[in-house]
């Protein structure tokens, strides 16, 4: 049996790890990474670093975004968008919760957002920069939401919209992490993955009036009930696919390597995938070589440990 405590960090680390082990082959298509004799935290000899003086075991932006949600939420006790404005900003001017304080990888629309939202446009405003932006740049940092919150599952489908609007504005990247978020909450509770899924989605039609835009947007845009056939891209629908495709691995690491495989993203898909791997299979599945090459451990330790502290 896996504690929550073991899921919780899990899910963290996952989140992380996933991250970091795909850095290095981002931008990449699947033709090159298959031709590939293996996949790691350090990858083979002679293979050309996406970063080549980015450290092994270093984060990205997706990591970084997280942390600066999760710090947020711990500190404020609620889902306070000014707050994590504030902190998404200070991670892209100064580095707040990258390690060594180096971002060194942003999203054009978030670069965009947060420049709007430092003149003065409103955090609930700032994502609508480009309306028609649908990027996984609110997908890929939302998953600490889901295992810090209380609230009913209407009440976090709320706020998991209202994390999106400081960078990602668009109906549909609020719908995907509602989904999203639903799903992990189901994961941390015990259920199994394409179960927790399931019925995940059938919550959130319960919360979406039939009619509604958002509804719809469920319906005919994300299609959930959909064999997921996913391509690894920055696209946040094909994002949710990608990942729900590749969790039908049996283990954490063929998770982040089937993600990785599919090239183009590679960081955030696995990114988002090792984070519900991480709450399904626990900390202890995280394979030990990659977590002792972890850098920031840190930054991590002492925010999993208040976010324990918050479960009490």
């Amino acid at each position: 049996m896996i504690l929550r405590k073991e899921r919780i960090i899990g899910g963290i680390w996952g989140l992380l790890v996933g991250d970091a082990v795909g850095v290095p082959y981002e931008f990449n298509n699947a033709e090159i990474l298959r031709e590939l004799l293996y996949i790691d935290i350090e990858p083979p000899r002679g293979f050309a670093k996406t970063y080549e003086n980015v450290e092994t075991g270093t984060w990205s932006d997706d990591g970084a975004q997280a942390l600066c949600l999760l710090d947020s939420l711990l500190s404020k006790g609620k889902m306070d968008i000014n707050d994590f404005a504030e902190r998404l900003l200070n991670w892209y001017e100064k580095g707040l919760w990258a390690v060594d304080n180096r971002v060194f990888d942003i999203g054009i629309q978030t670069a965009e957002a947060l420049r709007a939202y430092k003149r003065g446009v409103s955090p609930l405003n700032s994502g609508m920069i480009r309306p028609n932006g649908k990027g996984n740049g609110a997908l890929m940092r939302v998953l600490p939401l889901a295992i810090w919150h209380k609230g009913t599952d209407e009440q976090l489908v709320e706020d998991a919209h209202l994390q999106t609007l400081v960078t990602h504005g668009n109906r549909c990247n609020g719908v995907c992490c509602a989904l999203y978020c639903l799903w992990a909450r189901r994961i941390l509770n015990g259920l199994e993955i394409e179960e927790a899924y399931i019925d995940a989605v059938d919550v959130l039609r319960s919360i979406y009036e039939e009619g509604s835009e958002f509804r719809n947007e469920l319906e005919y845009v994300i299609k959930p009930d959909e064999e997921p056939i996913g391509k690894g891209s920055g696209y946040v629908v094909d994002s949710l696919k990608s990942v729900r495709m590749v969790l039908k691995s049996k283990t954490y690491e063929e998770v982040i390597i089937n993600a990785i495989l599919l090239g183009d993203d590679t960081d955030t898909t696995a990114c988002i995938a090792g984070g519900l791997a991480g709450l399904s299979y626990g900390i202890k599945a995280i394979p030990e070589r990659w977590l002792n090459h972890m850098r920031g451990k840190e930054l991590v330790d002492p925010l999993i440990k208040r976010l324990l502290e918050s479960e009490i």
